[in-house]
This record gives structure tokens, C-alpha cells and sequence, in this order.
């Protein structure tokens, strides 16, 4: 698929597209933003008007049949992932979807299967792939900064927040049936993806996974082992009702090690017998604008330049389902 110009239409304008991704469709070079969707069609309205987007929706089929858009951004919890994908595709329109991609493996499977019979590209939203941060550490790695990988470790651990203590009015993410699980489906899938992405494709999984606190039903803790097809083992253990917040990295080879967070800004260091070294980076603005630049550039120049697409996303979500499957 090869266009002049990506016209995007917004599935679900809510938080996360007002800053994190919305105003990015608007600023790259051969992109622009026609039309935006929200079930309630005053909020959707109100979005559109604060934006500068010409047309709102309060239906998804309205945006996807829309003549003027080609490319479908959707930005909604999981749930629904699979249904609009398949819809975009069958109407001809590309496909951007908010990661985690689907609550399973298996509905991964079937988006990717409808985009390919359309023939139309999926990408996930894993927009990290495409940040500077990031592509330091894949340089480092690829320069043998740290010799040969040995192993990875993930740790990762928060306080409970407050908007999970009333089961009446729970948040989405711990829905399994919106989320696909707890917050490990939503939080620890950007790690696992990373890690896929630095060290690339996971193999083998074992995972153990609970509910500690009984705050909700879906698991709030998971602990798991892996193997990369390369020979790279992992562990990683996710905690969502712990006492402080902790969120740490460390990829570690024969010569040294590289240390760094998921979620935070601090610097990446480099530790080897020689020392410490330190690199810092300003978080982007619009931390999907990275990534959707080289979405555009796919689209508008034939390439194949987005690090991020429906198989390596799929993949992510089915290591997620083997460390959970114990417990659903």
C-alpha cells in the first residue's frame, strides 16, 4: 500500500490521544487528522473542536466507511481491538492499533490473518521501538558494548492505586474481559515488547501468576522465566500492590551490563570493568510521534521502516498468555 498522504481517523479519543498520540497525526509531513470517534458524540465533539479536527463520530462504522480516511488509529482498551481491525481491513483502510494488540494470542492471530487477506499493513503501538532512548540501548547491544548477552532481568513493582480500592467502578485495565488480564497485560506488555525488540523473539515461557490483594479478580503479581530463540535467558517479576514503586532493567552480558527503566526518564548506564558511562534523553513530546513517523514513511514511501507491526506484536501478547496461564 503506497499513498500521497495518510488521512487518519481516531477510533476512541480518549486520554491517551490527547497528548500522547492525537496531536502527532497532525504534525509529520504527509499526515493529517480528518475525523475522530467516541461513543458519546458530545465528547467526541468537543475533542474534535479542541483538536482542529473536521469531522466527529459517535460510530465506528461511520469513521472506518468514511471516503476521506485511509488509515485507522484504534485507540480503545483491548476489547474491541479485534472487531474494528477486521472492519478496517475489510473497508480497505490500514490499521494502528493500541497495544497491548488483543486480549489474546489468538485474536492477535486474527487480525493480522483479515489485514493480510485485505492487504492492507498492522501496526501496534508499542511506540518505544522508534524512541532515541531505546535505539541507544539496540546500538550498544549491536556494538558489543556488554560482549555477549548472558541474560536479562525485569523488576518491576507499584503501589496499589486508589481508583482499583471500590470493585463498583474499577478501571478498565483490570477487566480481564477489556484487558485480557491485570495491569501485566497493560504495563509489563512494554516491557516484554522492548525485550523482544533489544533481544529479539521469546521461545520458551514459564510464568506463575496470582492475586495477592483481592483488590479485583484479574491476577495482580506475575513471575516468569524465558528463553529468546537466540540463547538469552530472562526473568521478570510484576507486582501491582507492593509498597513502593521500582522499575528496573538490566541486560547483562560477558563484559558488562546495561541498566535502565521502562517507564521512567532516567539516564541508561553502561557498566563494564572500565566503569560507568551515562546517556540522557528528553522524553518526546508526543511519545507516539517517533513511532508514526515511520508508519508515514512506510506508507508514503513503500519502505518498510516501522520496527512495530501486527507479527512482533503478537508475539508479546502471546508471552503474556503463557505467564498467566495458570491462572485463568
Amino acid at each position: 500500500m503506497k499513498l500521497d498522504k495518510v488521512r487518519w481517523g481516531i477510533i476512541g479519543c480518549g486520554d491517551v490521544t490527547e497528548v500522547k498520540s492525537g496531536p502527532a497525526f497532525k504534525k509529520i509531513n504527509h499526515s493529517e487528522l480528518v475525523a475522530v470517534m467516541r461513543r458519546s458524540g458530545e465528547l467526541a465533539e468537543d475533542y474534535a473542536k479542541r483538536h482542529g479536527v473536521p469531522k466527529w463520530y459517535d460510530n465506528a462504522d461511520e469513521l472506518i466507511n468514511d471516503p476521506e480516511v485511509n488509515a485507522i488509529y484504534i485507540a480503545t482498551p483491548p476489547g474491541p481491538h479485534k472487531e474494528y481491525t477486521i472492519k478496517a481491513a475489510k473497508a480497505g483502510k490500514l490499521v494502528y492499533v493500541e497495544k497491548p494488540m488483543a486480549r489474546n494470542y489468538a485474536e492477535c492471530q486474527e487480525m493480522i490473518a483479515a489485514c493480510e487477506e485485505a492487504g492492507v499493513p498492522l501496526y501496534v503501538a508499542y511506540y518505544r521501538r522508534a524512541q532515541e532512548r531505546f535505539l541507544k540501548i539496540k546500538e550498544l547491544l549491536e556494538d558489543g558494548a556488554i560482549g555477549e548477552v548472558r541474560f536479562v532481568s525485569s523488576t518491576q513493582y507499584q503501589k496499589a492505586s486508589e481508583d482499583v480500592w471500590d470493585p463498583q467502578h474499577l478501571p478498565w485495565r483490570v477487566q480481564p474481559e477489556l484487558a485480557g488480564g491485570g495491569l501485566f497485560f497493560d504495563l509489563a506488555s512494554h516491557t516484554l515488547d522492548l525485550l523482544d525488540f533489544l533481544l529479539g523473539p521469546i521461545t520458551s515461557v514459564q510464568g506463575l501468576a496470582s492475586n495477592q490483594a483481592g483488590y479485583y479478580s484479574a491476577e495482580d503479581i506475575v513471575t516468569g522465566t524465558y528463553k529468546f530463540e537466540s540463547g538469552i535467558h530472562g526473568v521478570g517479576n510484576w507486582c501491582f500492590t507492593a509498597f513502593e514503586d521500582v522499575d528496573l532493567n538490566e541486560i547483562v552480558g560477558s563484559e558488562g551490563k546495561i541498566s535502565f527503566s521502562t517507564f521512567g526518564n532516567e539516564p541508561i548506564v553502561l557498566t563494564t570493568a572500565g566503569g560507568t558511562e551515562q546517556w540522557s534523553f528528553e522524553r518526546p513530546q508526543h511519545v507516539h510521534q517517533p513511532l508514526v513517523e515511520t508508519i508515514v514513511a512506510d506508507l508514503t514511501t513503500g519502505g518498510s521502516q516501522c520496527p512495530s507491526t501486527g507479527v512482533s506484536g503478537a508475539r508479546t501478547n502471546w508471552v503474556m498468555g503463557e505467564m498467566v496461564r495458570n491462572y485463568y
